[in-house]
């Protein structure tokens, strides 16, 4: 335990010397920085600069040579979080290492600047370095009044009793940039009526120019436009509803009806488009049906026009004497076409002077016999053939 102990109380001894030392250190600083400045130079520089580009010649603006930057091991001191610029020793320039936005770095305060050190050893050296952020106007105007919401209308009432600069409105907007680049101004970029409304160029006030007559719209739709004062200068767009009415319920109905109308019109307008959509797939593909029969049809009687194969002739297996065994040297086909009422016509054959010019015969049994076979399937009354 003893000698663990001790151990432990050396290590705790060390660590307080290391404290020691740098707190030492820290005060050299901290010495150098509020007594020992060995020169300061100025940058002025644009916001939004892109990373990597020059701000200005460190070495060359306080007197320094290159192998000085190297040997010195030249470096920058800063208390912010962010390391905005880069000292390049290898030329000794300082460049841009993250984006400066002066909005958010300053804010609302005028001018912009933040300082940082340059510290070289060997002997030790102190020069003190300020930007000043130029303003650009990278912003474009914010409305806040009247809020321009996706799902509802938001109207201003005007009575029909307004006399000529009734104050019907104020558009309200800012813009987060300094200088002339948040120089506002407003313009009425498209009305209902122009000639019933007007817009303040510098305070964004509504007001009537004439008196409101019975022949006015009841719904009055002004379009305001608020640009900047910058270069290239940037804009805002708002939509400022009227309705001319003496009371709130007549307000709350026009109000209904700016909605109302809104969502007809998208309903109306998908509907159409779908429609079309449909009608056309439907006379395309009827279009394609048409011309496909026609086609096949056109070809089937092509193939049978040009058709140059044989035509084999059925013949039913009961009337073709395929052994030759009878009283006839010859095998004999038959084929008998018969109409509808072919068994009630006057063409009638006698079956017995056939049967007795067969019976006279003495060799001719076998051929008596399939005679008489035949004979019975002729006399079937569902029979198609007959032979004789």
């Amino acid at each position: 335990m003893a000698p663990g102990g001790s151990l432990t109380s050396k290590c705790a001894r060390w660590r307080a010397l290391q404290g020691l030392g740098l707190t030492i250190r820290m005060l050299i600083i901290l010495f150098h920085v509020t007594n020992v400045v060995d020169g300061q130079i100025r940058y002025s520089i644009p916001e939004e600069m892109k990373k990597g580009s020059v701000i200005g010649n460190v070495a060359q603006d306080l007197g320094l040579d290159l192998r000085r930057l190297r040997s010195g091991r030249a470096r920058i001191v800063s208390g912010e979080s962010i390391q905005y610029t880069e000292l390049k020793t290898d030329k000794g320039t300082l460049v841009v290492n993250e984006r400066i936005d002066r909005e958010e770095l300053c804010g609302d305060v005028t001018p912009c600047s933040f300082s940082f050190e340059v510290i070289l050893e060997n002997p030790m050296e102190l020069h003190r370095i300020t930007l000043i952020t130029q303003d650009q106007n990278d912003n474009p105007p914010q409305v806040l009044y009247p809020v321009q919401t996706g799902g509802s209308v938001v109207a201003e009432m005007v009575p029909r009793a307004a006399d000529v600069g009734y104050l019907v409105t104020k558009v309200v907007a800012v813009d987060v940039d300094s200088g002339q680049n948040a120089w506002l101004s407003y313009k009425l970029q498209k009305a209902t009526d122009r000639a019933l409304f007007e817009v303040g160029l510098q305070n964004g006030e509504i007001r009537t120019i004439r008196q409101v007559s019975d022949k006015d719209a009841v719904k009055q739709r002004l379009t305001v436009i608020v640009e900047d004062n910058g270069q290239p200068s940037r804009s805002a767009t708002v939509i400022v509803n009227v309705v001319v009415a003496d009371s709130f319920p007549e307000v709350l109905s026009e109000f209904s009806d700016f909605t109302h109308d809104k969502e007809y019109n998208d309903n109306l307008t998908f509907y159409l488009v779908l429609a079309l959509a449909v009608v056309s797939f439907l006379f395309i593909t009827c279009l394609v049906v048409i011309i496909s029969v026609k086609i096949y049809r056109w070809r089937q009687s092509r193939v049978m026009y040009h058709s140059n194969l044989p035509v084999i002739p059925y013949y039913p297996p009961r009337y073709s004497d395929t052994l030759g065994t009878g009283t006839l040297p010859h095998v004999y086909n038959y084929e008998v076409c018969r109409t509808t009422d072919s068994r009630r016509s006057d063409c009638k054959f006698g079956i017995a002077g056939s049967q007795n010019v067969l019976i006279m015969d003495p060799s001719s049994t076998g051929t008596m016999q399939r005679i008489q076979s035949e004979k019975s399937i002729l006399d079937e009354p569902d029979s198609p053939l007959e032979a004789y």
